[in-house]
């Protein structure tokens, strides 16, 4: 693949992780999303449907991860680091959909800012503002 090549399926698949927050009222259920643009510490948490909201958190995180995945790939190449990812990408699943679904449970004002921090790694591709430096500098230090 030329250089020409990579940067232009790197600029769709990063078009396609602004489209994902773009259209993210119309493509998934998440009361939350008004209830965050709001003056969330003085209100009520939302009425929700946990296994909806939990199912299209799920959702929103594994179509963020696979796009960040392949970007991984277009980036760098490498078979070690798609699986380094990959693993990162269900370790952080798993523990932060626990701690998400603890919060959705048990709502208390004082958990709202701590709860707005766990879903926005959930919703946002945030593991790959992580990464891509991360593997970047990686392979900076190997090439020196």
């Amino acid at each position: 693949m030329n250089r020409y090549t990579r940067y232009f399926l790197l600029v769709f698949l990063f078009g396609l992780l602004i489209l994902i927050r773009v259209f993210e009222n119309e493509l998934f259920y998440d009361p939350y999303l008004v209830f965050f643009q709001n003056d969330y510490l003085y209100i009520d948490n939302p009425r929700r449907e946990v296994f909806k909201l939990t199912v299209f958190t799920g959702l929103r995180y594994g179509l963020n991860s696979i796009i960040s995945i392949i970007i991984l790939y277009v980036a760098f190449k490498d078979k070690n680091v798609i699986k380094f990812s990959v693993m990162i990408y269900v370790l952080a699943f798993v523990i932060l959909i626990f701690i998400y679904l603890y919060f959705v449970v048990n709502p208390k004002q004082e958990d709202y800012y701590m709860f707005f921090n766990v879903r926005r790694f959930l919703i946002q591709p945030i593991v790959l503002l992580l990464l891509l430096p991360a593997f970047y500098y990686n392979r900076l230090r190997t090439n020196a």
